[in-house]
């Protein structure tokens, strides 16, 4: 998989507010993907990696520098419904921040590998996604840090069954 995407400034940016509804700048990140399933051990691994480009945010005149990031994941599935691993991430900052002195730093970093528990469950003609994966993040530098909990819940079309 190779992607590109993008972020326009939304919401209603006030570098006077200490809570806003947008970053007040947009950015632009471009990278590629692979994952690897074998049906016959139920193993599966993926992996994501990408470069961010921020744009100088204009009502504070600061641009952060470009990241790179790296997203992995782990899995075995234990049924057709149920499968457990490990997710990941690495992020680190390649360029400085530009425009006023950086608070927390020139550049940053962290890492985290943690447990992901993730099931499918069947509803009508339908199919739920619930995942659950939380990240301690460690080795960071120049960068708040601590744990990121992240619930996953989504339906879609069932998967198609063999004849």
């Amino acid at each position: 998989m190779v992607y590109a995407a993008g972020d326009i400034p939304v919401g209603d940016y006030n570098p006077m507010r200490l809570a806003n509804l947008g970053i007040g700048h947009g950015a632009i990140d471009v990278g590629g993907g692979y994952t690897y399933f074998n049906p016959a051990t139920g193993n599966e691994f993926s992996g994501v990696g990408g470069f961010t480009y921020n744009f100088k945010n204009p009502d504070t005149q600061y641009q952060s520098g470009i990241d790179f990031h790296f997203d992995w994941g782990m899995s075995h599935f234990m049924s057709k419904q149920l499968f457990v691993g490990f997710v990941g991430y690495a992020y680190q900052q390649v360029t400085d921040d530009f425009g006023q002195p950086p608070i927390l730093g020139a550049s940053a970093r962290a890492c985290s590998p943690r447990p992901a528990d993730r099931i499918y469950l069947p509803i009508g003609d339908n199919q739920a996604f619930l995942g659950l994966k939380g990240y301690r993040e460690f080795a960071a530098e120049n960068r708040p840090s601590g744990w990121n909990t992240w619930l996953t819940f989504s339906i879609s079309e069932a998967a198609p069954t063999s004849t």
